[in-house]
């Protein structure tokens, strides 16, 4: 992710302790194709970035977590983005890893903002981010200024002690 990283995620640290730039321990990044197997592809990849970060034990909620934003960036933001010139792989994965925290974030081409639903008794979609508020310490979305347009879609984890 680079020096992107700390500049895109700045607004995920609003109602949470300041990070210094300087004690992020990891951040990394993923482009993903605009295919429903990505979500298979995302979950391997926080898999094997937990695991080398030394953080398994986080590895089933941040999967979960990862597998709905992936999937609500593919169902919804690409959705009106197959147009000729759209960027081969226009959703992005993030994870960082500050001193106590561990952000995931997904980036994607929309600038509509996720909306959780109503899901009734026997719909089979409708409940992803009641799942990812349930197993994260918060999550939110910020549009992306200037180019490419977009937004970010976050979720945050506190590190075990």
């Amino acid at each position: 992710m680079g020096s992107e990283g700390s500049t895109l995620l700045e607004p995920l640290w609003q109602g949470f302790a300041a990070i210094d730039p300087s004690a992020v321990s990891g951040s990394v990044s993923c482009a993903l194709p605009a295919r429903y197997e990505a979500v298979k592809g995302a979950r391997q990849f926080t898999g094997s970035t937990l695991r080398q970060w030394n953080i398994p034990e986080l590895l089933d909620e941040v999967a979960l977590v990862v597998s709905e934003l992936v999937t609500n960036a593919l169902r919804h933001a690409l959705s009106g983005t197959a147009a000729a010139g759209a960027p081969e792989r226009p959703v992005r994965l993030h994870l960082m890893r500050g001193p106590s925290r561990l952000v995931c974030a997904v980036r994607d081409p929309s600038e509509v903002g996720p909306v959780s639903g109503e899901a009734g008794c026997g719909e089979e979609s409708g409940r992803g981010l009641q799942l990812v508020e349930s197993f994260t310490d918060g999550w939110g979305w910020q549009p992306l200024a200037g180019a490419p347009r977009g937004k970010i879609v976050w979720a945050v984890f506190r590190l075990p002690a």
